[in-house]
């Protein structure tokens, strides 16, 4: 809730743009005592053009920007806060999400290819041919990442391959390639006339062009992907000024902070120590787990990562991470889809009528698996199906899907680290579903924590630029950090029954394996098998509207 507030009693202010796959929000918080003042959210448009493609309009997602920081500043107004008390803005943004735009108009070249979209597995399996043994993992020692359509250099690759625009403008050198940090920080510092065309070192790490260990762009990358170096943005740390707002409400104040979402989200749950952990449940699940300031190699399918980089002259961190593409994505789509709910809050009514799936169990793979197991050949199962099963166990099954989820990159975590975590710290839109945090608890038979205030990635991107040099508002001494009032749940029901039923998921999730070929499938969505009289019903990449 924002805090009610007097003038006068108002120190330094710092805001945050939170841009993510499903809204762009702007808040603003006290960089005193890291309390939320003020915000404004829009919901953005999804794009399917083709089934497994997912876009967005560059555009709307700036304008979204441009409407949630003018409305937050009237909220502020009418809260007697003098906006000139707002001393930095800093950016969080959904990681991987890819931009082309011409630097002369200003202009996209094309919608941004969004971090689920699958068109590019064609362009992973020709780039696999030309690796020795197809070694997805060939490229992991420079980059901590497998070869997947996940990633933004894949994506980059398909636009030259298949947009015409793209490939001219580059040939033409008018064409700037970026994130969505770049494209908001080119944008809103100028843009065409001006902009600083700049990403933070956490965005750069999910590109698979940027070497986590030299902290730069990669030659032998950019050669192996065949993308031009000089489209590419400059690298900076996550703390420090990188230009100023051009125009607004706001004109004039740095934009001195930069963090992929996720980085923001371990920042603003300040996991600052090796082996600290969050797992944000957004539109998908993403748990990190600091791992100090060299590398660690996962063995068991996780992601290695920049955390984040708290200054120009500061070292890098970096995180084990665990990645699943559809958690939060699944209650929408049962809201959109088919049509189970008016609103995403339905669905959690839905599954507290019945209390339990009845066996029923939902495997949402629609952009393939991703952590633990990087199988893109997987799709959405519902599976344990019988006529006594109604909506309510399904959205039931969907809840219990995203903590399954998070079990199995927890358990890749553990065994990676050699230290079982002894609770897990939660933030994200879900965490409001209580329903979901105690099974993520009896689940994880560990207890789930979630700070009472929960916009944990917008604070930890205000953190960054609050505290970067030449604004240096918020200060990120351990000793000056606020407290944290936490929920906590604890697990409810006996290790065994937690067992027997991750057993059983596991089972599914091998079923959901193997569905998509290279080869042409018939054009049905809808498929039925019976495996061992048990009715499965698979939905085939069935993420478009």
């Amino acid at each position: 809730m924002a805090a009610t507030v007097q003038r006068g009693a108002i120190g330094p202010l710092v805001g945050a743009i939170d841009q993510g796959t499903s809204s762009t929000r702007f808040l603003v918080f006290n960089a005193n005592t890291a309390e939320l003042l003020s915000h404004h959210q829009v919901e953005l448009k999804q794009k399917f053009p083709k089934e497994g493609w997912v876009e967005q309009d560059p555009k709307e997602i700036l304008q979204s920007v441009y409407e949630c920081v003018e409305k937050t500043c009237e909220k502020l107004k009418q809260l007697n806060v003098d906006i000139a008390n707002i001393k930095a803005v800093g950016v969080s943004n959904q990681r991987e999400t890819t931009v082309v735009w011409d630097k002369i108009t200003g202009e996209p070249l094309h919608n941004a290819i969004v971090w689920l979209d699958l068109r590019t597995q064609s362009t992973v399996d020709r780039l696999l041919k030309r690796i020795p043994g197809h070694d997805k993992s060939y490229l992991k020692s420079r980059t901590g990442l497998p070869l997947s359509t996940y990633f933004s250099a894949v994506k980059f690759r398909w636009l030259l391959d298949n947009v015409k625009e793209v490939g001219q403008a580059v040939k033409e050198e008018r064409a700037k390639f970026g994130t969505i940090d770049s494209w908001l920080i080119w944008s809103l510092t100028g843009g065409k006339d001006g902009g600083i065309h700049c990403t933070d070192v956490t965005n750069a790490s999910r590109t698979m062009l940027f070497n986590i260990h030299t902290l730069e762009w990669d030659a032998e990358l950019c050669k192996f992907f065949d993308i031009p170096m000089d489209i590419l943005p400059s690298v900076r740390s996550s703390s420090e000024i990188y230009g100023l707002m051009s125009s607004g409400a706001l004109t004039g104040v740095p934009i001195s902070g930069c963090l992929g979402d996720q980085s923001a989200a371990l920042v603003g749950q300040m996991c600052f120590r090796d082996g600290q952990a969050k797992n944000t449940y957004g539109t998908g699940c993403f748990l990190l787990c600091n791992t100090g300031q060299k590398p660690a190699v996962s063995e068991h399918g996780l992601l290695t990562t920049v955390a984040y980089k708290l200054g120009r002259d500061k070292p890098a961190c970096y995180a084990l991470e665990g990645s699943v593409a559809i958690a939060g994505a699944v209650v929408r789509w049962l809201r959109d889809n088919l049509g189970f709910a008016k609103s995403s809050g339905e669905i959690e009514m839905l599954a507290a009528e019945v209390g339990s799936s009845y066996g029923c169990y939902f495997v949402p793979a629609f952009s393939g698996l991703y952590a633990p197991y990087w199988e893109p050949s997987a799709r959405g199962i519902i599976c344990g199906l019988t006529q006594f099963t109604n909506k309510k166990h399904i959205a039931y099954a969907a809840l219990e899907a995203v903590c399954f989820q998070t079990r199995e990159i927890l358990d890749a975590m553990n065994k990676d680290c050699g230290i079982p975590l002894s609770q897990l710290q939660v933030d994200g839109g879900m965490t409001n579903n209580k329903i979901l945090m105690q099974l993520q608890a009896d689940i994880l038979c560990i207890p789930v924590v979630k700070p009472s205030m929960p916009e944990t990635t917008a604070l930890g991107a205000a953190m960054a630029a609050g505290a970067a040099e030449g604004v240096g508002v918020w200060s990120l001494n351990p000793d000056d950090l606020t407290a944290v009032t936490c929920e906590r749940f604890e697990p409810q029901i006996n290790s065994e029954e937690s067992e027997c039923r991750y057993a059983r998921w596991k089972r599914a999730v091998k079923k959901s394996m193997g569905w998509e070929t290279s080869e042409p499938h018939p054009g049905k969505e809808l498929l039925q098998t019976y495996e061992n009289g048990t009715n499965v019903i698979c939905w085939l990449a069935h993420v478009h509207a």
